[in-house]
């Protein structure tokens, strides 16, 4: 990222890191270039899939498995480029009115984040259908995008003084609910690979709140920490989404177990009545003691625990988590962008500690690594030279720039927030969008030696 965006790590010397929508691929962008890699076999070894030379990247997203990358460089921050990186292409590029805070795919919608608006693009051909404008101010381009098509729900900021979560319907268009998470700014969200779930933390960093997307009910409630707030930096569901990983700005990681079960329970109350030594016993003395509790010290009896944690060397590293199934164990993978990617193993017990199964050096794998299938190349994509000629500016599939009409599109809770559709409104582009460009959203190209999906 670059100091434009209050993040000067680019400016120190280190990496940008990113994982696909599924946990199977990393991207690691340096000064020098880029670098896509194969998360399948990371406990021994990590496989580049693609390299290439480009101008300084601050944004890099790749769609699943497949050949599709959008980018935005340092030195253009207000232009998208999408590229088919094994054709060695651009498919297209956007520009807009400000300087790009966010990217996110899914294999229906393509989302832009700029401080003030999102733009809501279809991915079949990128081709503007929505814009979201006047947002509360989002220099830090905090948004979300659940990858499952089915619930495909766009989650915004709705409030610069408190932590609203505005869930928006990307394929319906028109807003879902407003959930009013945190008394304090939002710092963190992240949906659960169905999209019926967010997870949602403020800028004091102490408490972590699972809802449901679709009514705004809240489903979990976890403790980070007493001691000291902190800034959390990334919120992931694993695949299962029986788990949940974040980081801050401090050297430990936290993982939580979101025992569905055991909340079904409680709110039933299956536990025979006559345990009085059991469950039963605890539950009757927990609400009885809390009853005189203020409400703050009655939160925290309720509110759950990390079920493991990891600690780092440093902390004020910037770091990337996910829990990814490889070769059919769980593991739980840090990207660092003081250029480290950590795999640790997750404990079947609470408590228990992770353990580290490898570490992998980015810089030295990035500089030395070969690639699979020979897909290595010189060609500069997204950077001032090495676009083909004949793909720049080629074809009408994602071309021109359009005035959408603006409407008021109520959200839930009495705000408001002025919309257009249809239009590009700020976004103009250039570019082809044909066959290969479909073929790599469907994911119908995958790329040799790539991981499948666990």
């Amino acid at each position: 990222m670059m100091s434009l965006l209050g993040r000067p790590d680019v400016d120190a010397g280190e990496v940008f890191v990113n994982f696909n929508q599924n946990i199977t691929s990393l991207a690691v962008a340096t000064s020098g270039g880029y670098s896509l890699y194969s998360l399948g076999s990371v406990d021994s070894t990590l496989d580049k899939i693609y390299h290439t030379k480009s101008d300084e990247l601050f944004l890099i997203e790749r769609l699943f498995e497949s050949s599709l990358v959008a980018i935005v460089s340092q030195r253009a921050p207000r232009k998208l480029k999408v590229c088919h990186f094994k054709k060695q292409s651009e498919i297209c590029n956007y520009s807009y009115a400000n300087t790009i805070l966010a990217v996110k795919l899914n294999r229906e919608r393509l989302i832009v984040c700029l401080e003030e608006s999102l733009y809501i693009h279809n991915i079949q051909d990128m081709k503007v259908v929505h814009t979201i404008r006047d947002t509360p101010c989002n220099p830090l381009g905090l948004c979300a995008l659940s990858s499952s098509s089915e619930h495909c729900y766009l989650a915004y900021p709705g409030s610069v003084t408190s932590g609203e979560v505005q869930i928006f319907d990307a394929i319906n268009l028109h807003a879902k609910t407003m959930i009013p998470a945190h008394d304090t700014p939002l710092a963190a969200i992240a949906f659960s690979p169905s999209g019926t779930e967010i997870a949602t933390a403020s800028e004091r960093g102490t408490v972590i709140r699972v809802f449901s997307s679709q009514d705004g009910s809240r489903l979990f409630e976890l403790r980070r920490g007493l001691k000291r707030c902190v800034s959390i930096v990334s919120l992931s569901f694993s695949n299962c989404s029986e788990y949940l990983v974040s980081s801050s700005n401090t050297e430990t990681v936290h993982i939580f177990r979101l025992d569905r079960s055991a909340a079904e329970t409680a709110d039933h109350g299956k536990q025979s009545t006559d345990d009085w030594m059991g469950y039963s016993f605890f539950r009757f003395l927990s609400k009885t003691v809390t009853s005189y509790l203020p409400t703050q010290v009655t939160d925290v009896f309720s509110q759950g625990r990390a079920f493991a944690s990891v600690s780092l060397p440093e902390a004020g590293v910037r770091r990337m988590c996910a829990i990814a199934t490889i070769q059919k164990q769980l593991r739980l993978l840090i990207a660092s962008q003081d250029g480290y990617l950590y795999v640790y193993s997750i404990p079947s017990i609470e408590g228990a500690e992770c353990q580290l199964i490898k570490r992998h050096d980015l810089r030295l794998e990035d500089h030395y690594a070969m690639d699979i299938k020979g897909l290595n190349s010189g060609v500069s994509i997204g950077g001032a030279a090495g676009v083909p000629p004949s793909v720049a500016g080629a074809g009408a599939g994602a071309s021109g720039s359009a005035d959408g009409k603006s409407t008021a599109t109520d959200k839930p809770g009495g705000s408001s927030s002025s919309t257009s559709g249809g239009g590009g409104g700020g976004a103009s582009g250039s570019g082809s969008a044909g066959a290969s460009y479909a073929s790599a959203v469907k994911g119908d190209e995958p790329v040799a030696g790539g991981p499948s999906t666990t």
